[in-house]
């Protein structure tokens, strides 16, 4: 993992077409904001992991579901 220090208006750039932005610091939370081409997925990680879940079940579903046709 790298780690940077980033302070309010701050950023940094991903693989030369992605922008992360440190919009606004309030305590312990980080508001950031990220400018990227729109066929470039940004998912918070917790909502990513909902979808991953939600793939994994419905391909073993499907495999199931192909097992009771053979």
């Amino acid at each position: 993992m790298l780690a940077l220090s980033r302070k309010k208006n701050e950023a940094l750039i991903i693989n030369n077409n992605i922008e992360v932005t440190v919009l606004e610091i309030k305590g312990d939370q980080v508001k950031i904001g990220i400018t990227a081409p729109k066929e470039v997925p940004i998912y918070r990680k917790e909502v990513y992991i909902q979808i991953q879940e939600a793939n994994k079940e419905a391909v073993e579903a499907a495999s199931e579901a192909l097992k009771g046709l053979v």
